[in-house]
């Protein structure tokens, strides 16, 4: 009687770890930052310079603007909105940890979509525009400018009108799209997570926005974002603090 051949199994390679370019301080990358984190999803970082417009980016993402999600030898993903859609339409595809960046019905997403609109396109151009990208991204590139003051002082007064907003959702809602957190809420978190790094939020003035970014600050994949650093910029008192 023949013996049993026994061949070793085959050897499966991992799939490359998936990497994404960002910056520290771009509110952009950090949403996506908070949620791949809260999907669930594994990624290398690596810091990305815009201004110095590399041509290996540049053939990433020919809008030469962060993030960029690289999936091994698939297409570049590029932008929040790419990226956070692609995160709602593979869930199927991870395991479940609860988060949904576009959770419940038609109207519920819709609505989570909106906001994270308010924040990514209407918070950026009034407030982080004015604020973090004049006091920190204008230092660098080959065109070097001091921060235009009479903007700034337009991002701040522009910034109470917004914590005004955030309130007010938050006073209305259990999270600020409705009933489940959402990307809505990781956006708007983004952006006032890189004022405060500069200071930049009068906390003390907005008790209800104030709450609520405590309880997202105190998640587990906001806990990154905390001990970010870039050169040159000393945190604030309460950026790395829960309790502020």
């Amino acid at each position: 009687m023949p013996c049993a051949i026994h061949f070793p199994p085959k050897h499966t390679p991992k799939p490359k770890m998936a990497n994404l370019l960002h910056h520290p301080l771009c509110s952009f990358s950090r949403s996506i930052r908070l949620a791949l984190s809260e999907c669930g999803v594994d990624v290398e970082l690596n810091e990305e310079k815009p201004w110095e417009w590399r041509p290996e980016f540049l053939a990433l993402n020919p809008a030469g603007t962060l993030p960029v999600l690289l999936l091994g030898d698939a297409a570049p993903i590029a932008g929040t909105y790419a990226i956070s859609e692609w995160l709602s339409d593979t869930m199927d595809e991870r395991p479940f940890r609860g988060f949904q960046p576009f959770p419940g019905g038609p109207a519920e997403r819709a609505e989570a979509r909106r906001l994270v609109e308010w924040f990514h396109q209407k918070f950026h151009e009034e407030v982080t525009d004015y604020l973090v990208v004049e006091k920190v991204f204008r230092r660098f590139g080959p065109h070097s400018t001091s921060p235009n003051m009479e903007a700034m002082r337009a991002g701040h007064d522009n910034l109470r009108y917004h914590l005004t907003y955030v309130g007010h959702l938050t006073e209305t809602r259990s999270w600020l799209a409705g009933d489940a957190m959402s990307f809505a809420d990781l956006s708007a978190a983004a952006h006032l997570s890189a004022l405060d790094y500069l200071g930049e939020v009068p906390w003390e003035e907005f008790e209800a926005a104030k709450n609520w970014y405590a309880l997202v600050k105190s998640r587990p994949s906001f806990r990154p974002l905390l001990q970010d650093r870039v050169a040159g910029f000393i945190p604030s008192g309460t950026y790395a603090d829960l309790d502020f």
